[in-house]
């Protein structure tokens, strides 16, 4: 399990995957949600801009992140 450190109230999905190291860029976003199963909290999910909040956890690529605050 991979934690991500936040230091403001969320963070959106499409900010996570750049923040992961999953995509270069923030327009990539869209095109990697619709080729790559994403799951928040046991949910599937294909929002960019879906708000990530400390303690939700994200599978994604095989691995499992959880969002804390820095």
């Amino acid at each position: 399990m991979t934690t991500i450190k936040i230091t403001t109230a969320f963070l959106t999905l499409g900010q996570f995957l750049k923040e992961a190291g999953l995509i270069d860029s923030g327009g990539a976003a869209k095109w990697y949600l619709g080729a790559h199963p994403v799951t928040v909290n046991g949910a599937a999910e294909d929002r960019r801009g879906r708000k990530l909040y400390p303690d939700d956890q994200i599978e994604v690529a095989g691995q499992t992140y959880v969002i804390v605050s820095a």
